[in-house]
């Protein structure tokens, strides 16, 4: 890691009590800077936070809560004064199948979670005075058919083209990029890998799933000022996966 990137920022981390949240988030301390985390559950919140160490604070609640959002946003202002990036990472999948047979109530919440909530929080983020980057993190998912997830891969879609009108909306002031990761080892995605981690990890040209540190390191990249220049991107982090057709 290169020392010092973020020293004296300030960050909102959502979904970051695990994970791939948690891994930006340590990532971001590492380099100097201040982070706030959000997910629903305090105990997990806080669990993270001790490992943190001071330079994390918590605010539990849902994404999709905008009385969540207010409160996190106050607490940025009282206890920072300042806001410079936002990871938007919270993101759901409830339901496994067709499209065909998809409950719609299901459909709504995770349009609402993974889609609108990213734009909530952007919006008020800027509103609130954020003034560099903001990465979303997207997924393999939409950027092809993803069977059995298909609309988690709909929402993701959807948040790489919502990358692309924030980010044009909102030049030269905020970058904003995005990164889809393909299989990374996480709770999240378990039910992709569990009993079959070697067999799924064979399709990979670089033999191996992916971590959170995989991901939380170019996400790190694109909120930094090494990527001044880039701003609508969307990075596709696959071990290789896409150049073989898996992703």
């Amino acid at each position: 890691m290169t020392q010092g990137r973020f020293a004296g920022t300030v960050t909102i981390v959502t979904g970051a009590s695990r994970g791939i949240g948690f891994a930006v988030a340590e990532w971001l301390v590492a380099e100097g800077g201040s982070v706030v985390i959000t997910a629903r559950t305090r105990e997990t919140l806080d669990a993270a936070a001790a490992r943190l160490g001071p330079a994390a604070s918590v605010v539990a609640g849902r994404a999709d809560d905008p009385d969540h959002r207010a409160e996190v946003f106050g607490h940025v202002a009282q206890r920072h004064g300042r806001l410079d990036h936002l990871v938007n990472n919270t993101g759901i999948n409830p339901v496994y199948g067709t499209l065909a047979e998809l409950d719609l109530a299901a459909a709504r919440k995770i349009l609402d979670v993974n889609v609108l909530a990213t734009l909530a929080w952007s919006r008020d983020a800027v509103a609130a005075g954020l003034s560099r980057s903001i990465v979303n993190i997207a997924s393999v998912a939409g950027q092809g058919a993803s069977p059995g997830i298909a609309l988690y891969g709909v929402s993701k879609a959807a948040v790489i083209n919502l990358t692309q009108q924030l980010a044009l909306e909102w030049a030269p002031r905020v970058r904003v990029n995005a990164v889809a990761p393909a299989v990374v080892k996480t709770d999240f995605a378990r039910a992709l890998f569990d009993g079959r981690e070697a067999e799924v990890a064979a399709g990979y040209p670089l033999a191996r799933l992916g971590a959170p540190d995989d991901v939380a390191g170019p996400v790190a990249f694109l909120l930094s000022a090494d990527a001044a220049w880039i701003t609508g991107q969307t990075l596709t982090i696959d071990g290789g996966a896409g150049i073989v057709g898996l992703a």
